[in-house]
């Protein structure tokens, strides 16, 4: 049995390339054959699967959520530069975890560009999950060159707090992006305004009151105000298409650059070679932290699931909240969940973790269904976790 395996992290505990080690390890035991193929959508991990699959990691000093200096990493490959926002500016990089809805911006993802730009790319892959920041792609736009004025002419400082402030936008001495082919992957279809938009749904996931979160919603609408008030008509335009609110507004920043959205899974299985991995490959073990409803609907698993048929699909989770008699339907031969090896709360804790995943990884290779799948697609045999 030749098996892929092909997992995103479990995050707060271990990265896709830890996930997909302890499978390996399992299987290996079980002597089965393994390729790896640690996946990513945009979100956290992105520059890491890049870098799994050949990207060459650099390291860069940029500005993190709340303006302090800290390293993150990008990923150069022969002509894209993959950016991400989580390890550069991203919830992960607030000092002691406290959030700061209306002073964090996006102010080192800009700096990071512009490190990737002395690469001289032909593609800019700018992977936006995990932002802390809900300031519509100011910062970001500050550090290419674009400053930002009140009704005085005074430049203002760049985060959240300050959009109610900006009234023109001078753009004449920003980088030069002729023949750079943006790319901006994610997976969030919000517009930037409204009750879909970018303040409402995923402010109070960055600590925004509601006072903060009607704060907000009004500085990004003067901020796009602004914009066409400074030249660029199509502001208003670009605010109400899907995906402009991803990153608390930086997609709406990215699109005034001349960026195309994609779909964050769709995109990195083809940047990792996800359908070439499945070359001479009989079974295919993938997973995440949380299967749930919203897996169901477009995100990593489910469009993996779609690319793999017939090829069947085993799913390893911290935890599943999908009923077995839906398994099928979601593409899924079976799934595994730590939480039925277990009573210790797995989330935080990698060494418990990767033991279960190593584990189940074993079961998968001995288990008779794992072997008889292959030629039926389906699994008749129930498995049964002996919990520890």
């Amino acid at each position: 049995m030749r098996v892929l395996i092909a997992p995103d992290k479990f995050k707060g505990s271990l990265t896709a390339a830890q996930v997909a080690d302890h499978l390996a390890n399992g299987l290996a035991r079980a002597g089965r054959d393994c390729r790896l193929l640690p996946l990513a959508d945009g979100g956290d991990g992105s520059v890491d699967a890049a870098v799994a699959v050949g990207f060459s990691p650099h390291q860069v000093t940029v500005a993190g959520a709340t303006g302090l200096p800290h390293y993150g990493r990008i990923a150069l490959g022969e002509e894209t530069v993959v950016v991400e926002v989580a390890n550069i500016c991203g919830l992960a990089t607030l000092p002691g975890g406290r959030t700061a809805a209306m002073d964090t911006s996006s102010l080192g993802l800009g700096q990071a560009i512009g490190h990737a730009l002395r690469c001289h790319p032909k593609r800019l892959v700018l992977a936006l999950g995990g932002s802390a920041s809900t300031d519509g792609g100011m910062g970001m736009l500050a550090a290419l060159g674009f400053t930002f004025h009140d009704v005085a002419g005074r430049q203002l400082r760049v985060c959240g707090r300050t959009l109610p402030q900006v009234h023109t936008i001078d753009s004449s001495r920003t980088v030069n992006l002729t023949g750079i082919e943006i790319v901006v992957a994610s997976d969030v279809t919000n517009p930037l305004l409204g009750l879909a938009g970018t303040a409402a749904v995923y402010g109070p996931q960055k600590g925004a009151t509601d006072a903060d979160v009607r704060f907000l919603e009004a500085g990004l609408n003067n901020f796009v105000d602004a914009f066409v008030r400074s030249g660029y008509s199509g502001a208003r335009k670009l605010a109400k298409i899907p995906g402009a609110g991803s990153a608390g507004g930086i997609g709406f920043a990215a699109m005034l650059l001349g960026a195309r959205m994609v779909s964050g899974a769709q995109y990195f299985l083809d940047l990792l070679g996800f359908d070439e991995a499945l070359t001479d490959v009989d079974l295919v073990v993938t997973g995440e932290g949380s299967i749930d409803e919203q897996t169901e609907h477009g995100k990593l698993l489910s469009v993996l699931t779609d690319r793999a048929h017939p090829l069947p699909v085993f799913a390893v989770a911290g935890r599943n909240r999908i009923p077995r008699n839906r398994w099928g339907n979601a593409g899924f031969a079976h799934i595994y969940s730590l939480c039925d090896y277990t009573d210790r709360d797995t989330t935080e804790d990698s060494h418990l973790t990767g033991e279960l995943l190593t584990r189940i990884g074993y079961e998968i290779g001995q288990t008779e269904t794992g072997s008889a799948i292959i030629g039926r697609r389906h699994v008749d045999t129930p498995i049964h976790p002996t919990h520890v």
